[in-house]
């Protein structure tokens, strides 16, 4: 594909614009303006469904320079409602390159805005924090986009997010093992399904929406509550589960599904200012007296101050404090706040899955 002539900005409701071109698609992306932080792993960000309903700001320049595998895709099409980057290369190299990246956001029909001022953008983000945007790629969405940007304002909200990325029904992931994982389903990566798959469990996965019932049929070792998208208090329902599952099964958080934990024990969440996205996030792991560097990708945060006795920090983000992980006293109920499995990201925390599977209670 080369390069764009077609006009193209992204609006932030607090009324800034910033001006690009546009590459394949026209049309108007509408969600929360955000950035990502990582130098790589912009295939495995746009598949991620933790990027559900986001317009994603790439701060590196150069994005695109290896194409797109299909190898590392955390789902299966891209999930970000649009995408913003400095710079695209149209001559990527890689062995393992099967497209440009400017071909598949092409074929995966999400608008992307070229050649915009990234790091003003990223400032911007910075200080007034997550902002719900458009994305208008033509002159037909850019004459359209700060009505539609208004009219979405009014009504906008994160409820819809975990749906469309959830499995739309129960499926098995890997062979009989050493353990019977059953997955919760709020928006998983691939590569948590394969890390699991790898330590000797066969992973039962269920949609966010299954009941106890659902669960303990399968005779679990153990419950995974999975990464998702969007407001953890959206999930109420899921939470209620949750709550019904404590002491009947043991219990492991990612992400998203930390937060769940956290609000099924009594605990609350709020939002962060602009988020936690990007593969350098430095974690304090108590436990071990050691600093981990995590990839993240969330805009809610546990409040630490309102856990409830039974549970105990684990571990604290170091940039700005946050909760970051927490154990039960007396239960084997753990959650994280970080991706483990990274994909992006470095492999610092993967210890964390086989640890958890090694300390399950024997049977």
């Amino acid at each position: 594909m080369k390069p764009s002539n077609v006009p193209a900005a992204l609006f932030l409701a607090d009324g800034s614009r910033f001006d690009g071109f546009g590459l394949g698609v026209d049309g108007t992306a509408l969600g929360e303006a955000v950035f990502y932080t990582g130098m790589t792993g912009y295939e495995e960000a746009l598949t991620d469904p933790s990027y559900a309903g986001q317009i994603l700001t790439f701060t590196y320049p150069m994005i695109g320079n290896y194409g797109i595998s299909g190898v590392v895709a955390q789902y299966r099409r891209a999930c970000v409602a649009g995408a913003v980057i400095k710079q695209i290369a149209h001559r990527p190299s890689h062995y393992l390159s099967r497209e440009t990246l400017a071909s598949w956001l092409d074929a995966q029909g999400v608008p992307a805005l070229i050649g915009a001022d990234t790091r003003a953008i990223t400032i911007a983000l910075r200080e007034h924090g997550t902002i719900w945007a458009a994305l208008a790629v033509g002159e037909a969405a850019l004459r359209g986009a700060e009505r539609r940007l208004s009219e979405f304002v009014r009504h906008a909200d994160t409820k819809a997010l975990v749906p469309s990325v959830t499995t739309a029904q129960r499926f098995v992931a890997g062979s009989e093992g050493s353990y019977r994982v059953v997955l919760i389903d709020c928006g998983v990566k691939r590569a948590i399904l394969e890390r699991l798959e790898a330590l000797g469990a066969q992973v039962t996965v269920l949609p966010y929406d299954a009941t106890a019932g659902d669960v303990l049929e399968n005779d679990p070792h153990a419950v995974v509550i999975s990464p998702g998208p969007g407001d953890p208090t959206d999930l109420g329902d899921t939470v209620d589960v949750l709550r019904e599952l404590i002491g009947r099964t043991p219990l492991f958080g990612v992400c998203l599904g930390h937060q769940l934990l956290a609000l099924a024990c009594g605990g609350t969440t709020y939002k962060l200012p602009y988020g936690h996205r990007g593969g350098n996030q430095p974690v304090m792991d108590h436990a071990a007296g050691e600093v981990l560097i995590t990839a993240h990708n969330h805009g809610y945060a546990v409040d630490a101050a309102s856990l409830p006795d039974t549970l105990v920090p684990t571990m604290t983000n170091l940039n700005d404090g946050t909760n970051e992980g927490f154990r039960h006293r007396t239960l084997p109920i753990a959650a994280v706040q970080f991706h483990p499995e990274a994909s992006p990201g470095p492999f610092d925390a993967r210890r964390i899955f086989a640890q958890w599977l090694s300390e399950l209670p024997s049977r």
